[in-house]
């Protein structure tokens, strides 16, 4: 499966001050990886301007 898609990134300001962000994945990317509400682990690699997300292997 290839697909592409232009999301937009979620900024917050938290009450102290800091910001974090979100990011809300298609529900078809996130199934195609393999991840369920009771096995939603993955494991995120940054690599150059190039994020990578991997479904994470049980230990």
């Amino acid at each position: 499966m290839e697909e592409t898609r232009v999301l937009n990134v979620i900024y917050n300001k938290g009450g102290s001050g800091s910001i974090s962000t979100k990011l809300n994945l298609p529900i078809t990317f996130v199934r195609a990886l393999g991840v369920s509400e009771s096995d939603r682990t993955v494991e995120v690699t940054l690599r150059g301007d190039e994020i990578i997300i991997k479904k994470a292997k049980n230990k």
